[in-house]
């Protein structure tokens, strides 16, 4: 039963939708296991050197890299809450909050500029292999690294299509009753 303090239920997601949550979410995948491999000191794409003097591996640029790999899967995971209901009311276990409906634009705010931000970001990886890059890079590699990363230019245009998913199914939500006291 829907009281006058509760909007109605937002109409599910539509199933592109789903699919492009799902997809933002695995396009950190590739990126973050070559960081990861990178950061056990595999030599992926650079020498030995560049590894120890550059990006300090073994020691804190493991921790570092490691630590990137593991923020951008868990930010990139989000998305599939705003085609989940935990993306309309906050799980139960989470303290202080749980229970609680999400406002949308609380969702739609961070998720569109984010969004924005990493469009901006990884727009640039179309042309990896048309631009000069360091010599750092070793042989192979340096496609295996274009491999891994061209995902992340999708990732900013699905969150942001997941975005305006999420927006339109919940923009009509309003109060019941919220009408009754403006026909007085």
């Amino acid at each position: 039963m829907i009281t006058a303090t509760e909007p109605p239920a937002a109409p599910p997601a539509p199933r592109w939708a789903v699919w492009a949550a799902h997809a933002a979410a695995l396009s950190t995948v590739p990126s973050g296991l070559w960081r990861i491999a990178m950061g056990f000191g595999l030599p992926v794409g650079y020498s030995e050197q560049v590894l120890r003097h550059t990006f300090r591996i073994p020691g804190v640029g493991s921790v570092a890299v490691i630590a990137l790999s593991v923020v951008s899967e868990a930010l990139a995971l989000l998305t599939i809450g705003l085609v989940r209901p935990w993306g309309e009311v906050v799980p139960h276990w989470i303290p202080f909050i749980g229970g609680r409906r999400v406002r949308p634009l609380a969702a739609v705010v961070p998720a569109g500029l984010g969004a924005l931000a990493l469009t901006v970001l990884w727009g640039d990886g179309l042309d990896w292999w048309s631009t000069e890059h360091h010599p750092a890079y070793e042989g192979v590699w340096l496609h295996i690294i274009g491999v891994a990363y061209m995902p992340l230019v999708l990732w900013g245009p699905l969150l942001g299509a997941v975005t305006v998913s999420y927006y339109l199914r919940h923009r009509t939500r309003k109060f019941v009753g919220s009408s009754r006291n403006s026909s007085s």
